[in-house]
């Protein structure tokens, strides 16, 4: 028997504001029992495990290695936008043969919004 994925960790300085960017951008809840040192987000729908942020000494220095692209169901604009209020950065936009936009979280993990199920490809709106 194979090994099956459980759970998402982020190392982080900060686990609460980072589990607190990650619930309102992907519509999750903030554990209660979350502490300064670590911190969980849980899915209300159930489809997922939820996510686990953990204090780690070191700092982030280099591009992730893993990261989340996130697909919505509509314009990948406006999730663009709703991810920019919650305060994530913009890092580039990205056309190869298909169109996503690279940003970053309050840390500066990267993760990607990808062209949305019902978005026809266009490079003006970046």
């Amino acid at each position: 028997m194979g090994l099956q994925p459980d759970t998402l960790v982020f190392d982080c300085a900060a686990p609460i504001a980072v589990a607190t960017f990650w619930a309102a951008a992907l519509g999750y809840e903030l554990d209660p029992t979350s502490a300064e040192d670590d911190a969980f987000i849980g899915d209300p729908s159930g489809r997922t495990a939820g996510i686990f942020f953990q204090e780690v000494p070191e700092s982030k220095v280099v591009k992730n290695r893993v990261h989340l692209d996130l697909r919505p169901g509509d314009s990948m604009e406006a999730h663009v936008g709703r991810m920019r209020d919650v305060g994530a950065t913009t890092l580039r936009y990205v056309e190869q043969n298909q169109f996503w936009t690279v940003m970053a979280d309050v840390e500066g993990n990267e993760f990607c919004v990808l062209m949305g199920r019902r978005t026809a490809p266009r490079s003006t709106e970046r």
